[in-house]
C-alpha cells in the first residue's frame, strides 16, 4: 500500500479507532492499573498482553516499510487501526482455544511451507523480507497458528447453516436478473514473462533475459509442446498452477488490461480457437491463448451451466459471513478488553503521538516503530498476508453477485 494511498484513512481510523477502542469494548479502557506498562503494552484481552511492539510490527508491514514518513496523527491512526485487529485476533483465538480448534505444530509448519511455496519466492527473498518486516519465525508462527484456529472456529460455527431451498435460490436469482449476463469477451490462458528480478532463483532479471526465455518458450509453442505444461514450468505468473488459465474476461476488461490490436484480434469472429500472440502488459510479457470467445452478451438462467450451483452458495456464503460476523460481535462483547493505547490518545489529546514517549526508543526500536494486520498469506508475504487476514473483520452484509460473475468463474 502506497503512503499517498493510506494517509486519509489512517486519519480517518484514528477518530474511528478511539472512538470503538474507548465507548464499545467489553472491558475496562480506564486507567493503568497495576503491573503494566503503558510504554510496552499496548492492550489487554482478558488478561492476555497484547504488545507495543506487534503493534509497531503490523504498522511496519501495512505501509511496506514507509512508517517514517507519517506524520504522528497518521501514525497513531495506523497503530490504533492495527491494534484494534490484533485485539479482534485475539478474542476469537481465545474463542478458538475454548472450542479446541488450536492446530497442530505440524499443520502450522504445513501452511506456512505452503504459504511459502505458493508465493514463487526464493528462500533468500523471504527471509530479506521478513528481516525488512521486523518479522521472526516465531512471531511468524504465532500468527499462522492464530489465523488456522480461527478458520477452524468460523468453519465450526458455520458448518450449521443449511443449503438454500429452490423457492430461496429461485428468488435470489429473479431478484438479481441484470447480475447473471455473460458478456461478450474471452477466455484467455497465459504464459507470463517478468523481466523484474525477483531474487535469488530468478533467471529473468532484465529484458534481455526475458526475451531470450520468451523466445525459448515461444520456440517449444512451435515444436507442439503442450501450452499448459510449458505455463506450468516456465511462467511467472499464479494462473501457473491453473495451466496458464486466465478463466473468462469480457471485452472491456481485455481492452483496458491488453494492446487494443490484441484485443480486437482475439474478439474478430475469423481468428480461430487456439490461436496465440505475444504481447506486453504492466511491464511483463505474455503469450496469450484464445481458449474461447463469446461474441455476444448472453442472459443466464437458473437453467445454464453452473449458474444454479453458484447461487446457491453465494447464499450459503453470505449467510456465514453474517454468522461469522454476529459470532465475532457478541465475542468482542463478551471479553473483557483494556486499550491502553486509545486511551493514552484519549488522556493526551495534544499529543497524539499514539507511541511510547518521544526519545524513549532506541534507534533499532526506531525502524519498527510502526507495524503491520489477515486475508492474504508466504515467508514476508505469508506473515504480511496472515496479518492482514486476522486483522480484517467477516463481512457482515449478504453480498450480491458481482456481475457477469456466473459466466466469468475466474
Amino acid at each position: 500500500m502506497q503512503i499517498n494511498k493510506i494517509r486519509a484513512a489512517l486519519v480517518l481510523s484514528l477518530i474511528f479507532s478511539v472512538l470503538t477502542a474507548a465507548c464499545s469494548s467489553g472491558g475496562p479502557t480506564g486507567n493503568l492499573v497495576g503491573p503494566v506498562d503503558p510504554n510496552e503494552t499496548a492492550a489487554t484481552v482478558n488478561g492476555k498482553v497484547i504488545t507495543m511492539e506487534a503493534v509497531d510490527r503490523g504498522v511496519k508491514q501495512q505501509t511496506q516499510g514507509q512508517e517514517s514518513r507519517l506524520s504522528p496523527l497518521e501514525l497513531a491512526g495506523a497503530r490504533l487501526q492495527v491494534l484494534q485487529g490484533l485485539i479482534e485476533r485475539e478474542v476469537m483465538f481465545q474463542k478458538a482455544e475454548k472450542e479446541a480448534t488450536v492446530p497442530t505444530e505440524e499443520e502450522v509448519t504445513a501452511a506456512i511451507n505452503k504459504q511459502k511455496t505458493d508465493s514463487g519466492k526464493s528462500a533468500d527473498q523471504i527471509e530479506k523480507e521478513m528481516k525488512d518486516a521486523g518479522m521472526t519465525e516465531a512471531a511468524l508462527r504465532d500468527q499462522f497458528k492464530k489465523e488456522l484456529a480461527i478458520q477452524k472456529l468460523v468453519d465450526k460455527i458455520t458448518g450449521k447453516i443449511e443449503p438454500p431451498k429452490d423457492s430461496e435460490i429461485e428468488a435470489f436469482y429473479n431478484g438479481n436478473k441484470e447480475a447473471f449476463v455473460k458478456k461478450r469477451g474471452v477466455k484467455l490462458a497465459a504464459i507470463v514473462i517478468d523481466p523484474a528480478n525477483s531474487g535469488a532463483g530468478d533467471t529473468t532479471t532484465d529484458e534481455q533475459s526475458a526475451a531470450l526465455k520468451g523466445n525459448e518458450v515461444v520456440g517449444k509453442l512451435r515444436a507442439g509442446q503442450d501450452f499448459a505444461t510449458l505455463a506450468r514450468e516456465y511462467s511467472e505468473d499464479q494462473s501457473k498452477f491453473q495451466g496458464g488459465d486466465l478463466g473468462y474476461i469480457a471485452e472491456q476488461e481485455l481492452k483496458q488490461t491488453f494492446d487494443p490490436q490484441i484485443a480486437a484480434d482475439f474478439m474478430n469472429p475469423a481468428t480461430q480457437i487456439g490461436k496465440m500472440n505475444i504481447t506486453q502488459s504492466q511491464g511483463k510479457f505474455f503469450v496469450l491463448k484464445l481458449q474461447e470467445r463469446s461474441d455476444k452478451d448472453e442472459a443466464l438462467t437458473l437453467e445454464s451451466p453452473g449458474v444454479r450451483q453458484q447461487v446457491s452458495e453465494s447464499l450459503v456464503n453470505s449467510r456465514k459471513q453474517l454468522l461469522a460476523a454476529s459470532y465475532q460481535a457478541v465475542a468482542m462483547n463478551e471479553a473483557k478488553i483494556a486499550n491502553y493505547l486509545a486511551q493514552k490518545v484519549v488522556s493526551n489529546p495534544n499529543e497524539l503521538s499514539g507511541a511510547r514517549p518521544a526519545g524513549a526508543s532506541t534507534p533499532a526500536a526506531a525502524n519498527t516503530t510502526a507495524a503491520n494486520t489477515s486475508n492474504s498469506n508466504s515467508g514476508a508475504n505469508a506473515a504480511s498476508n496472515a496479518n492482514t487476514n486476522a486483522n480484517s473483520r467477516p463481512a457482515a452484509s449478504p453480498a450480491r453477485p458481482a456481475a457477469n460473475a456466473p459466466a466469468n468463474n475466474r
